[in-house]
């Protein structure tokens, strides 16, 4: 931490500082234990994080091991809950399991939709990286008249969609991105 701190005040920004230690605890574990240390330091205070491991240091250097493994596992948490609270894969209160498992197939089958406009549309836009939650609420939500003939049925978007300038981006890469080799 000295040293983040110490690298933190020359530069004034985060800095991070990695090291592993070895370490046993006086009764619970049988033997000593791989520790890898992240020592950052944020504008607004210190951030130190210890992730323990049984992967060996020449296959996984400190740095590699936190920020590749554990920050994916991590990333891969955020993502379950994604789900769960901004599809409502938690909602499973029906009475019977199968309508339980449908709502479930419903909300993953979201979840990979929204992920793939992830990829598709919004890669390079401002909504690149955000959550089910926003694209939901920015681009699912928009006001619309529907009126509905014989032959046809019309469908006119609200004039006043604040985001109507990414949801025209988003639909253009849409058009424009290749359609999947059949199987």
């Amino acid at each position: 931490m000295e040293q983040a701190e110490a690298e933190h005040q020359q530069t004034g920004k985060t800095t991070r500082v990695f090291d592993e230690f070895s370490y046993a605890t006086l009764e619970s574990w049988s033997r000593q234990r791989r520790v890898v240390g992240k020592a950052e330091r944020l504008p607004a205070k210190a951030n130190p994080r210890f992730v323990v491991t049984n992967l060996s240091s020449e296959d996984y250097p400190a740095q590699t091991l936190y920020e590749v493994l554990y920050c994916a596992r991590g990333d891969m948490e955020n993502r379950i809950k994604e789900q769960q609270l901004g599809l409502f894969a938690d909602r499973t209160s029906s009475a019977t399991m199968r309508a339980n498992q449908m709502r479930l197939y419903f909300a993953s089958f979201a979840y990979i939709l929204i992920n793939a406009l992830r990829t598709l549309g919004l890669e390079g836009t401002e909504m690149a990286r955000a959550q089910c939650t926003t694209i939901r609420l920015k681009l699912f939500k928009i006001g619309a008249q529907v009126r509905v003939s014989v032959r046809k049925v019309w469908i006119a978007l609200s004039e006043g969609y604040p985001h109507e300038r990414l949801f025209r981006q988003v639909l253009e890469r849409l058009r424009q991105a290749p359609l999947p080799a059949s199987p």
